[in-house]
């Protein structure tokens, strides 16, 4: 995901919450948002289910109560969430837009809920089987060798390299357009449409910023429509043809407003939030010299790169939260809930919570539960592409440990800023230097 110019958290000093209480305190705060950590355990000790005034949202910040949550769809709805979070105050005008200029207005199909969601799933979770994902690694190793020969190049030429935009961005952008058989594509703009999609989870965005980003999505969406209908006529090999000729389980075929919602999605989630992942791993590489001293020594040892990226995932989840709805009334960790309540799902502090994870602060890929992380959701809504993203990961850590050494910040650490957005934890740019090996 990139950022337009001027929409990006200056972090400055770390959030740090004083003598403030959780009351006005609010996840719209930049300081917040860029500087999570504190704000996460005041939530997790004093108020596990707490009502963000500014934000309008529940959010929902132990571990325990999370996995309760997230195994209970039919009392915590992803769709009636997704949508009350969806171009929040905008929505009508937003929807207007797309319809006139976009080719219509397709809701994101795959946020449904049971029983659409179990026809619409049981399609897709064969395109990211584990043997699909293994015949995918020698193509994306390729795509992650050039890039990191660019980076060593660059470096070896005395420049700064922006991690965000020269490599992590670029990287998941070439790997789902290779998927979906986009040979020819602007890296760029994919970007950009990415920024727009995301903003509309994210409850930061003004009423102009909401108009810009339709408009860049009414030209997604345009793009994906001409390659349906290419691919209606001329079936190839990759993944958009899978969704325009799928049959479901019930022997039915998608419709053309699933099918353009699915190729959306597969587009924005398959290089956004792995960027964001691949940015992470940067980060810490470059801030955590023990950590990669430790990944150095290990490189070849497929189980400890195993361990290496779950841990990732754990201490710097790419997604912060996700919404959902109670559909009825009800209780979580000790608090009552009416129908209807708006919550923000963090995974970011799940993966934080001292009562699952000992010392979570320390990045160990030894501890014993390593991949009992909440990182990629957990039920029926878990992550479609989680195989897909941790197979990207691997790979990029393997091939810049093999190829780079001394991989360090241009910046002081707290200049480094972040995207304002409720949804991810995205690092906006990360200019770093680094040397060949």
């Amino acid at each position: 995901m990139n950022s337009s110019e001027g929409h990006s958290t200056a972090s400055g000093c770390p959030f740090s919450s004083g003598n403030m209480t959780l009351s006005d305190m609010s996840l719209t705060d930049p300081l917040i948002q860029a500087r999570p950590q504190e704000f996460y355990s005041k939530l997790r000790n004093e108020d596990p289910v707490h009502y963000d005034e500014k934000l309008g949202m529940w959010l929902v910040s132990r571990y325990d109560d999370i996995v309760t949550l997230l195994r209970n769809p039919q009392t915590f709805s992803d769709k009636k969430g997704y949508e009350a979070q969806y171009a929040s105050g905008f929505f009508e005008e937003f929807k207007q837009i797309l319809e006139k200029e976009g080719g219509g207005f397709f809701p994101d199909v795959i946020k449904s809920d049971p029983p659409e969601h179990t026809r619409i799933r049981k399609l897709l979770d064969s395109a990211f089987s584990a043997h699909r994902v293994k015949t995918l690694e020698p193509a994306i190793t390729r795509i992650i060798v050039g890039l990191v020969e660019q980076l060593a190049d660059k470096a070896a030429a005395g420049k700064v390299i922006d991690g965000v935009k020269e490599f992590s961005i670029p990287l998941t952008i070439a790997v789902i357009c290779e998927q979906l058989g986009m040979n020819q594509y602007d890296g760029d703009k994919i970007s950009e449409w990415s920024a727009a999609i995301t903003a509309q989870i994210g409850r930061m965005q003004n009423r102009e910023q909401m108009v810009e980003n339709a408009n860049k999505i009414c030209e997604l969406q345009n793009f994906i429509i001409g390659q349906m209908k290419d691919r209606e006529a001329n079936p190839k090999e990759d993944m958009i043809s899978d969704l325009v000729h799928a049959h479901t389980e019930d022997g039915g075929k998608l419709t053309f407003g699933e099918a353009v919602s699915l190729v959306r999605a597969l587009i924005i989630a398959g290089n956004e939030t792995t960027a964001t992942a691949i940015s992470n791993l940067l980060f810490i590489l470059a801030t955590q010299p023990a950590v990669a001293a430790q990944l150095y020594d290990n490189v070849e040892d497929e189980r400890y790169l195993t361990r290496f990226i779950e841990e990732l995932l754990r201490y710097a989840p790419p997604v912060r939260g996700l919404a959902k709805m109670t559909t009825r009334e009800t209780e979580l960790g000790g608090t009552k809930l009416p129908k209807g309540a708006h919550m923000l799902v963090l995974y970011g502090s799940g993966n934080d919570d001292e009562r699952r994870f000992e010392c979570p602060r320390s990045f160990d890929a030894s501890r014993g539960n390593v991949g009992n992380h909440v990182a990629f959701g957990v039920g029926i809504h878990r992550c479609i592409g989680a195989s897909l993203a941790r197979m990207e990961i691997r790979v990029a850590a393997k091939e810049l440990i093999k190829r780079v050494r001394n991989i360090q910040l241009a910046i002081p650490v707290d200049q480094v800023t972040y995207l304002p957005t409720v949804a991810t934890h995205s690092i906006a740019s990360l200019p770093i230097t680094l040397m060949r090996r």
